[in-house]
């Protein structure tokens, strides 16, 4: 005796629902994933806001810490991306400013966002960002350059195991996904 075979009606069905579970999964993985590194401190992006520092943080002068910065651009995106200093020391709690230059040499008008990274791992939740370009859409009109700002600092609760720390950026684009707002509410962060 054969086994009986699945209709072909239920096989529809059945790989219609797995389509339909992807679909809804891959749409949730974004928001899943941002909120595991708000939680967590993955990718820089601490469970403690940097506005909500104590004022009276103190600064250790006792020890500094060196800080590397590297940039990488998604796929074929024709830009040019890099950090205007390649590593600073810092003492934890004291507040730095580092500028990333861009220019975009796709010949069009393009919107990219840029996302951190932190190595090492255990040194990402410490390391916090209080304005940097990375917090939204940088839409840059044909041929234009930009030097784009970051204020962090390290928090002193940091381990004095940790004696260096990697900010990198990858600059992707998102021309298809940009926010709907005028190009005046775009752009860089001007800080000078």
């Amino acid at each position: 005796m054969s086994k009986p075979r699945i209709s072909h009606k239920r096989l529809t069905l059945i790989l219609m629902c797995g389509v339909v579970f992807m679909f809804i999964f891959c749409y949730l993985l974004v928001p899943f994933y941002q909120l595991i590194c708000k939680k967590t401190g993955f990718n820089g992006k601490g469970a403690i806001s940097a506005a909500k520092v104590a004022p009276g943080m103190q600064i250790d002068y006792s020890r500094k810490i060196k800080v590397d910065f590297a940039t990488t651009i998604n796929g074929a995106l024709s830009f040019k991306f890099l950090p205007l200093q390649r590593h600073l020391e810092i003492h934890p709690g004291e507040v730095k400013l580092i500028y990333f230059y861009a220019e975009n040499t796709t010949g069009k008008e393009m919107t990219v966002q840029a996302i951190p990274s932190i190595t090492p791992m255990d040194a990402a939740r410490f390391l916090k960002k209080t304005e940097c370009f990375c917090f939204t859409q940088q839409y840059f009109f044909k041929n234009e350059k930009a030097d784009m700002p970051v204020y962090f600092f390290v928090d002193p609760a940091i381990s004095k195991d940790i004696k260096e720390i990697t900010l990198s950026y990858t600059l992707f684009d998102v021309t298809h996904y940009k926010k709907n707002q005028p190009h005046y509410a775009k752009g860089r962060i001007d800080l000078r």
